[in-house]
């Protein structure tokens, strides 16, 4: 459950990096095609790309192996000790 928790977090943050990389590629693809910083922008947006499918792929891999598990609830909480009046 904490592996989820961390993959969705982390979700819209590969997100955002693929969207940053694309817009970098795309300006210096305009300004300079061929350059060096435009093939850097793209192999991080390959990257980040890459990150971002393999966590949407691990989340829905998830999410349907947990179908066919059986619910689990905690357990309720009790006092492990009853304090008792002296007689």
């Amino acid at each position: 459950m904490r592996a989820v928790r961390q993959l969705r977090r982390i979700r819209p943050v590969y997100a955002g990096g693929a969207v940053l990389w694309a817009a970098s590629a795309g300006w210096t693809g305009w300004e300079d095609p061929g350059s060096r910083q435009m093939w850097v922008s793209v192999l991080f947006l390959v990257l980040f790309t890459g990150l971002l499918s393999v966590t949407s792929l691990w989340l829905g891999r998830r999410r349907l192996s947990r179908t066919s598990e059986p619910v689990h609830h905690a357990a309720p909480r009790r006092t492990a000790w009853r304090p008792h009046a002296n007689a």
